[in-house]
């Protein structure tokens, strides 16, 4: 009886034991497991290998090998392949690099005896290294003549592409033709039809050839499950520009309306955030502390690295051609809580807001994100503001901003002097007790407000100065993972699970917002699939464009909120942002 009792014991000392050190291991295995989802979003590429063919020619003083390209016999190609690719810390988001190819670019240009023609162009496959499936092509006319293109894709339901290639001379009409064709399906034979007409309209040439183009590099689909909506409103022109594609990040992906996949960008990391256009070149992230900007021809004009700093989730145009970005301090110990400024000329970077300065009465109240919250996979991190989009609003020198971690859109005055939190937007309990009270706008009209929203943008201008509309992505999902003390009984129409119920949705919001009376107020709304977290609702043209990431789709809406098409993809866990823009640094 007596070795049962000790038996007994040393079993009950065991799983004592053992339940200790689960109790440790379970949460540093959270943390851990974590750490490692969200540290994919910072790293770099370092294999930026080509699958080119023989090496037909060299440039010793650029560096640059010349190569066949793999695009099969109906049109001869070539690709540009820098003799320093395989070295330690090469990046095609170098400038030297970009110098290098472009020098050996124009040295094919000027070869001596050939003349490049539409029957036999200068054809050279992604010359910059910056988009995967990007034909460059140069050839002279005897007219002036401006070129548009169909793509055909052989054996297959893919419908024929379109377009007006936009030259890089910025004319119209124009002899000597330089231009990035964009439009081919990787994985496929593509019949290209270049057509030159004149400026009175007639085609004064017409040519064909076949393209055999590889597979994406990133291995990601070139084709959407598509859905068609009740909506029989015609889309908008452009391509749908998919941002941050958990799983393929370091890409990003241009479909067309058919779902179809039309570009493939290939950048040093992260992912695209939003395409910025100035004039005839592109602003956008490329790495999670560098950006670029690109021009038609996926040349690489101007780096812009981020030093001590990492973006996440927005950039924006500020104050005089500025770029202001969301970030963190690189290892800083809070995270997405920075506004910074980049000089468009000179590439300086300037802190222009610290929020847990600016906010420095609450941001005491708060603490770093535990294992057992609902943002578990941010275990450690003191993620206590999460800013997710930033508005300018010239007028006033000030940012209107995206708060998921408090539900709350903040404005910020006097950016570039004195900054202060004008006005909060959301449910005014999460603020009572705060210093921040007294600045809430008050809600007018009886409407559940926005929980977890993403990208508030500038809508349309209101009647009168002071009252003005944003319009959001309501995720309608409630978290709060950076304070304790605070429970707040919301509708049952709001989310509470990462993953819904089944019966819950998110919404596109259009706010009124009057300054002059301190309120806001829901002027129109509609569902969309729910995402808890990320996500966009942008205005295009008549049109609404709305990704819900964790829902894996996006879709094109009319202006009533019904559905035109819906488009699914394949990601990890979320797709960030899906914008869509008339891309007009390659087409006219």
């Amino acid at each position: 009886m007596q070795m049962t009792t000790k038996r007994i014991k040393k079993a009950l000392l065991i799983l004592v034991i053992a339940a200790a050190v689960l109790a440790v291991a379970v949460p540093m295995v959270v943390t851990a497991v974590s750490k490692a989802f969200t540290a994919q979003e910072h790293v770099v590429r370092t294999d930026w290998e080509i699958d080119a063919g023989a090496v037909i020619d060299q440039s010793e003083e650029f560096r640059v090998d010349i190569a066949q390209a793999k695009l099969g016999d109906g049109l001869r190609t070539v690709q540009l392949v820098p003799q320093d690719m395989d070295e330690e810390g090469f990046t095609y988001y170098d400038l030297d690099v970009q110098r290098r190819l472009d020098g050996a670019l124009q040295s094919l240009k000027e070869l001596s005896g050939i003349s490049w023609t539409a029957t036999m162009p200068l054809a050279v496959l992604n010359p910059f290294g910056t988009g995967s499936n990007g034909l460059y092509l140069y050839f002279e006319t005897d007219m002036a003549t401006k070129v548009t293109y169909t793509v055909h894709v052989e054996g297959g339901d893919i419908a024929d592409f379109t377009a007006a290639a936009a030259d890089s001379s910025g004319q119209e009409f124009t002899k000597s033709h330089e231009f990035q064709l964009i439009g081919l399906v990787p994985g496929e034979t593509n019949q290209v039809t270049l057509t030159m007409t004149g400026q009175w309209g007639n085609a004064r040439q017409i040519v064909t050839f076949t393209v055999d183009m590889p597979s994406t590099s990133s291995g990601y689909s070139t084709r959407l499950e598509v859905t068609e909506g009740e909506s029989d409103q015609a889309q908008a022109d452009g391509l749908f520009a998919m941002m941050r594609v958990n799983g393929y990040l370091g890409y990003g992906f241009f479909f067309d309306n058919d779902g179809v996949l039309r570009y493939e960008m290939v950048l040093e990391g992260y992912g695209l955030d939003r395409l910025l256009f100035d004039g005839d070149e592109i602003i956008t992230c490329v790495s999670s502390s560098k950006l670029a900007r690109i021009d038609g021809l996926g040349r690489v004009t101007q780096v812009y690295r981020l030093d001590g700093y990492d973006l996440h989730h927005d950039i924006g145009l500020g104050a005089d051609g500025e770029v202001l970005a969301l970030a963190e301090v690189t290892g800083g110990e809070t995270v997405e809580d920075r506004l910074l400024s980049i000089d468009p000329d000179t590439g300086a970077v300037t802190e222009l807001v610290d929020f847990s300065q600016l906010m420095a009465p609450y941001f005491e109240t708060t603490r770093p994100v535990g294992a057992g919250d609902d943002f578990f996979w941010q275990a450690g991190e003191w993620d206590w503001l999460h800013l997710n989009s930033v508005q300018y609003m010239a007028e006033d020198d000030s940012v209107i901003i995206s708060s998921r971690e408090t539900s709350s859109i903040i404005k910020v005055t006097g950016l570039h002097s004195t900054p202060a939190v004008d006005w909060l937007a959301g449910d005014e309990r999460f603020w009572a007790d705060t210093a921040y009270a007294g600045l809430c706008l008050t809600q007018e009209g009886d409407f559940v407000p926005q929980y977890g929203q993403h990208c508030v943008e500038y809508y349309a201008d209101g009647e009168e100065a002071g009252v003005y509309y944003l319009a959001l992505y309501n995720n309608n999902y409630w978290s709060l993972n950076s304070r304790d003390g605070l429970t707040l009984e919301v509708a049952d129409s709001v989310g509470t699970e990462l993953y819904g119920d089944g019966d819950d949705a998110s919404q596109v919001y259009v706010y009124r917002i009057d300054e002059n009376a301190r309120t806001y107020s829901l002027v129109s709304s509609f569902d969309v699939p729910y995402s808890s977290i990320v996500s966009n609702a942008s205005p295009c043209g008549d049109n609404w464009v709305v990704n819900s990431g964790v829902a894996m789709v996006f879709g094109e809406y009319d202006s009533a909120g019904q559905l035109i098409r819906q488009y699914a993809y394949d990601c990890t866990m979320q797709n960030y942002r899906t914008f869509k823009y008339d891309m007009a640094i390659w087409f006219q």
